[in-house]
């Protein structure tokens, strides 16, 4: 449940959104401690008509692993965030498709690379939490194309002994663990944690693209990992508060965020309108890569480009996107949503 109750936690969150003149992303606690480092890629040659250019995607991801880890070359680079014994689960955006959510070409460069520095075919998997996202995404075509797997979490299972509790009931449906279909009545306090990750990955690379949510405001890692892992999620798929509670909190399980070793922000294009349809034109490209340890951070840079790209393009009666989600994150210490506390260093 991460480390403040919900009662306690909702009054410190509640005090901090109700100070006055604060920045979107106000930090709560000491503001002298470390920042959170991302660096980013740049080539304006990425990205043709809102398309990746391949071969520029794959010397960007060469650049960003070599600058991000200090090593002198991605064998060495790759070496410092997995093992040859480790599993290693790329988690996408596969809902939105290929156009809006995570694109295939940095999964591509991303796996081309770790398989290139001698990791094994067998340990590497391209993961969501449901086939009929991924499948017509072209997901599991990539994974075959490459030599690795492609698995959703709802066929890989879901776990009876690790979970998330709240006390908000959820309706059950087909595909949680504890449905009943004599009694489709029935409510459960708990999501189970896929089998995927309790019993088979080890370590987790998210990668997200830039790309608006009407109830997270980013359609991005955070919310991403945590649909993605466990059952019984309508219960606060459509209520920004719900949300705001459970996902940071679902990403402190042990089989979460304690496994990301890598997130890799896909910000070649920002669509900062539109969600899980291609919107071309509410999008922008910003022909960029980012790579942090922290998702929350990853989160706030592509919650700040959509915030300005809309603020560029408006529309009347939009609302303003939602940040106590990440506030919530960065209370139980998953990551930093402050911008200014985010230290962005770029590479050319």
């Amino acid at each position: 449940m991460g480390r403040f109750g919900i009662i306690g936690r909702w009054w410190l969150l509640l005090g901090l959104i109700g100070m006055v003149n604060r920045p979107a992303f106000a930090s709560p606690g000491d503001t002298n401690r470390p920042r959170a480092a991302v660096l980013t890629v740049q080539d304006a040659a990425a990205v043709v008509a809102f398309a990746p250019v391949f071969p520029v995607v794959r010397q960007m991801v060469e650049q960003g692993l070599l600058a991000f880890t200090a090593a002198t070359n991605t064998t060495a680079a790759w070496r410092t965030l997995v093992t040859a014994n480790d599993v290693v689960g790329f988690k996408v955006v596969s809902a939105p498709g290929a156009l809006s959510g995570t694109r295939p070409a940095v999964v591509r460069a991303l796996i081309e690379s770790l398989l290139a520095a001698g990791h094994p075919a067998s340990r590497i998997i391209i993961w969501d939490k449901r086939e009929v996202d991924l499948r017509p995404a072209g997901w599991f075509s990539l994974a075959a194309e490459l030599g690795v797997e492609c698995v959703a979490a709802e066929t890989a299972g879901w776990d009876a002994e690790k979970s998330y509790e709240s006390p908000v009931l959820g309706r059950l449906v087909a595909g949680d663990l504890e449905f009943d279909r004599t009694d489709k009545t029935k409510v459960s306090r708990r999501s189970h944690v896929s089998r995927l990750l309790t019993g088979r990955i080890t370590k987790i690379v998210s990668v997200a693209p830039v790309l608006s949510h009407s109830v997270t405001a980013v359609h991005g890692h955070l919310a991403g990992l945590a649909f993605a892992s466990v059952d019984n999620t309508l219960r606060f798929a459509n209520d920004a508060g719900l949300l705001a509670e459970a996902v940071p909190d679902i990403c402190a399980l042990d089989d979460l965020m304690p496994k990301v070793v890598l997130g890799v922000g896909d910000a070649l294009i920002c669509q900062f309108r539109g969600e899980d349809q291609p919107m071309l034109h509410y999008a922008v490209a910003l022909n960029e890569l980012r790579f942090s340890r922290d998702l929350v951070a990853l989160d706030a840079l592509a919650l700040d480009n959509i915030t300005q790209a809309r603020t560029a393009v408006k529309y009347e009666g939009e609302k303003p996107v939602k940040t106590e989600l990440y506030l919530n994150a960065e209370l139980i210490e998953l990551g930093i949503a402050d911008l200014k506390q985010i230290q962005v260093t770029r590479v050319h």
